[in-house]
């Protein structure tokens, strides 16, 4: 009778131990997908700076605005 306590102890703590596992697993994944979206975002802002510069360039062409 003294050994169900223990092992009923030892049973949660394997869950526990593989439920950090797959948290641990899911973490590394989204690290792994935020810096993806990351580079994404610079990349989209890199292109959004040379449409602005484009812009002004048509802008200063037409005299739409001053120089």
């Amino acid at each position: 009778m003294e050994d169900e306590p223990d092992n009923m102890v030892l049973v949660l703590l394997r869950r526990i131990d593989a439920k950090i596992d797959r948290i641990e697993s899911d973490v590394h994944d989204i690290k792994i997908r935020l810096s993806a979206v990351e580079t994404q975002i610079g990349v989209i802002n890199t292109r959004l700076d040379r449409i602005e510069e484009r812009l002004s360039r048509v802008e200063r062409r037409q005299d739409l605005v001053s120089p």
